[in-house]
């Protein structure tokens, strides 16, 4: 199959953040494949650029890996024929730039001695090039630029007699924000990072274990809600039952606050909390820091709805819908000019004039990264007649770039590190600007006030606080080689 070119894959001028992965796991489930199709539809916000599913037939292992859409390749009633088997594991993708590739397509797959062993996994390693370079050094030949693929050369070079072992070794040598599903001849295992930085539940279905990303993935499938796996915890799932160890040294939870703002869909329960209820709860906040005087409260789809909801409750504003979004552009649309790619935010956004002319507009939106699809929206709003627009961000003002699974900018393109309050306000061509305070957000989460010496989660995006060694980024700052964003498309590839 022919590689695809990652710029046919997003649009230069869309700034929304992007996570890296949604995984999926099965056991001794009738059809697997097509169970584990489903459960990755319903995990395709989490990745958009490739997808793939490797089953167990009890004999073979079978895989495919695909370029797009879970919809465009894992459908028809040979899926079961061509991926037979009752365990499964699968994967949606989204990479950063430099990593669009069919090689880099996740879940993974290696022949070892002990036995097969297939990985998939969300997040990022943010040791992941030095411990390729070591692997480098010492023969290992890597296939991919994926950091997957480390994993499994480490656990092909452990010692130790057993696949379970091996993997805990490789586990042990590795840094940052994950969640892994792998699958055995025998097992299905699911971990996640110590620290609980990427997410992932376990679900029932009909008696038997799933493994997802998020709940929404089990609702698709009709399957219960058990729990979720906990930070630094090891699930071993076999035809014993379930199995739970923690192969690393204690330490407190630090999940992921981004899932709330925005990548989570609303839908899902993560770490207990509904993410709709804590995104009505950031808009209740906000409307109570900073709300302007206005006639009309309005998202920006689709992210931004809940919020929205909570800020007009809390200030009395109406909500409308005022902007529609079009679910149906295709990704690959080419802009050929300039002039086209300005006019590029009405492919996704259209204006419902009715519910701007003439009015004072509140905008609210989840976060505030460059701030370039922001203005286009605003101009968007203005051109419909909005007698005033001013813009509310439901979370703190974006500062630092990220290196556990999310493709966001360095510093000096983040738009709130490099400009004060009122120079944004200008950039972003509004009448007002307001975010959501560090504090308002704890304040959200139901988690009391952000304690500074022990932070409840992971939010150095707003406060600089990152949870683990940036290793890789320590070893480049020191040779002065690759800048924040090179260093995270590098680890994210």
């Amino acid at each position: 199959m022919s590689e695809a070119n990652p710029a046919d894959f997003r649009d230069p001028d869309d700034d929304r953040p992007r996570l890296e992965c949604g995984v999926f796991g099965v056991y001794d489930t009738v059809e697997a494949s097509a169970v584990c199709a489903l459960g990755l539809h319903a995990l395709q916000h989490r990745g958009q650029e490739a997808c793939g599913i490797v089953t167990f037939d009890g004999q073979r292992f079978h895989t495919e890996r695909h370029m797009g859409l879970v919809g465009d390749n894992f459908t028809g009633a040979d899926l079961v024929e061509r991926l037979p088997g009752h365990s499964a594991i699968g994967h949606t993708r989204y990479s950063t730039a430099g990593g669009s590739y069919i090689r880099n397509v996740q879940p993974m797959f290696a022949d070892l001695s002990a036995g097969g062993v297939a990985l998939a996994h969300n997040g990022n390693l943010t040791n992941f090039l030095t411990l390729r370079e070591q692997l480098v050094e010492e023969g290992a030949i890597f296939q991919s630029t994926s950091d997957s693929e480390v994993i499994l050369h480490l656990i092909a070079r452990s010692r130790r007699t057993k696949v379970l072992d091996r993997f805990v070794d490789a586990l042990k040598q590795i840094e940052g924000g994950y969640a892994l599903v792998a699958l055995t001849n025998k097992k299905l295992i699911g971990v996640r990072d110590p620290l609980g930085i990427r997410p992932l539940v376990l679900g029932d279905l009909a008696g038997k274990p799933v493994l997802a990303s998020e709940t929404c993935a089990l609702d698709m499938i009709g399957a219960r809600y058990v729990r979720d796996i906990d930070h630094g915890e090891m699930v071993v799932i076999d035809a014993d039952g379930i199995e739970s160890s923690r192969p690393f040294a204690a330490s407190r939870a630090r999940p992921c606050i981004f899932e709330y703002v925005y990548f989570a869909r609303p839908d899902s329960i993560v770490n207990g909390r509904s993410v709709y209820e804590v995104r009505k709860r950031m808009g209740r906040r906000l409307a109570e820091e900073c709300a302007p005087i206005a006639d009309v409260v309005i998202p920006v789809p689709d992210s931004g709805i809940p919020a929205a909801l909570g800020f007009s409750q809390a200030s009395g504003v109406p909500f409308e819908v005022g902007i529609i979004r079009n679910h149906y552009i295709g990704r690959t649309f080419i802009q050929p000019s300039q002039n086209v790619r300005e006019l590029g935010v009405r492919m996704k956004h259209s204006p419902n004039r009715a519910a701007i002319e003439g009015k004072r507009v509140v905008l609210i939106d989840d976060s505030i990264v460059r701030g370039t699809t922001s203005r286009k929206i605003v101009r968007m709003v203005r051109e419909a007649g909005a007698a005033e627009v001013h813009l509310r961000s439901a979370s703190p003002p974006i500062l630092w770039p990220d290196f556990y699974g999310i493709d966001m900018p360095d510093r000096e393109h983040l738009l709130a590190a490099n400009k004060s309050l009122a120079e944004m306000t200008e950039f972003l061509e509004v009448d007002s600007l307001g975010f959501l305070t560090v504090d308002g957000l704890y304040w959200a989460m139901e988690a009391g006030p952000r304690d500074a010496a022990r932070p409840q989660f992971t939010d150095h995006y707003f406060t600089g606080d990152y949870p683990t060694r940036l290793t890789d980024r320590e070893i480049a700052e020191g040779r002065n080689e690759v800048s924040d964003r090179q260093l995270s498309f590098l680890v994210s590839s």
